[in-house]
């Protein structure tokens, strides 16, 4: 039988486009796949960058952790004295007269926690002088910069492993501890001469973060003078005493002076305008001369122009009884 030419002809082109069609197909195909293929070489490239980072970050971690470990063993690797002496968690303690009345009788480092403190805190309880201070300030050699800001004097800072390291324990621990009840004050001093003297002051407070921590103090006595009220000539107390006076530095102006006392004398303090005493100012060693009175000065015993060797500020209860079983 023959096949007409029209049909042959026809199937032919349908042949044709068949094959057109398959090649068509096939090739888009190819590059589906092959855009797959670089998708998924592309996503494990990505994955693999992924965990190199996050290999790196952990390994940073790991450091960082490590010289933060090694840091804190170099401070207090520096003898028995100078650790932190633990309790064993026997109880928490609001002050240093707890710890001392519940048996330790050696000075040094201890965690205590006033009643409404959220958290422990390190601080350096002298066991001597009739036992059971908390240590709230130490000036010993200049080591530690005390022209700090708000912050600072407010969350405390300084050196918390060594014996005699100069710190500040924090405007709001000193609110925390004094809120609890009665202080007693003593400030030890002692100049270059090797002469000591001493103040103190009964009912010492601090008060809250609201009202700029000002300062309350009671009854005074010792040897060293008056100069905290500015008791020591009724002419200057309306500038000189520092009762009732909001704490300030020298980003934080609360004085009552035109300028800025904590800046010009470059401190934190309860100034008034400005001084009479100020016990955070700068490390000067006896006479001194500057262009404002900005040593560790008790005007009571040295005057302005003479910045102390060294100063402890401590405090304890009013109704401290020790007790020596």
């Amino acid at each position: 039988m023959l096949i007409p030419k029209d049909y042959s002809k026809a199937s032919f082109i349908l042949e044709s486009a068949t094959l057109v069609m398959h090649k068509a197909l096939s090739y888009e195909m190819h590059i589906t796949l092959q855009a797959l293929e670089n998708c998924l070489q592309e996503q494990l490239r990505l994955r693999a960058q992924v965990y190199l980072l996050e290999t790196r970050v952990k390994q940073q971690q790991v450091k960082i952790s490590q010289l933060l470990h090694e840091q804190e063993v170099q401070l207090l690797d520096k003898g028995e004295e100078n650790s932190v002496i633990d309790l064993g968690g026997k109880r928490q303690y609001a002050d240093c007269s707890e710890i001392f009345n519940d048996g330790y009788k050696q000075s040094g480092f201890y965690k205590i926690k006033p009643l409404q403190s959220p958290a422990e805190f390190s601080v350096y309880c002298d066991m001597s002088d009739g036992g059971g201070w908390t240590v709230i300030q130490r000036r010993s050699d200049g080591s530690e910069n005390f022209n700090r800001d708000w912050s600072d004097y407010e969350n405390g800072f300084g050196n918390f492993v060594q014996k005699n390291g100069e710190y500040w324990l924090g405007n709001r621990n000193l609110h925390l501890l004094t809120r609890q009840g009665d202080y007693t004050l003593k400030i030890s001093l002692a100049d270059f001469e090797k002469n000591s003297r001493y103040a103190q002051y009964k009912n010492f407070k601090v008060g809250d973060e609201k009202n700029s921590y000002d300062l309350h103090i009671g009854e005074y006595s010792g040897t060293a003078g008056d100069s905290l009220t500015g008791n020591f000539h009724p002419e200057v107390q309306w500038w000189a005493s520092h009762q009732r006076m909001k704490f300030s530095t020298w980003d934080r102006d609360n004085d009552n002076y035109e300028g800025n006392c904590a800046k010009e004398d470059q401190s934190g303090w309860w100034f008034n305008r400005c001084h009479s005493a100020n016990l955070n100012g700068l490390y000067h060693k006896g006479p001194y001369t500057a262009k404002t009175d900005n040593g560790i000065v008790w005007h009571t015993w040295h005057g302005w122009w003479y910045s102390l060797k060294s100063v402890v500020m401590k405090i304890r209860p009013n109704d401290f009884i020790p007790n020596i079983v």
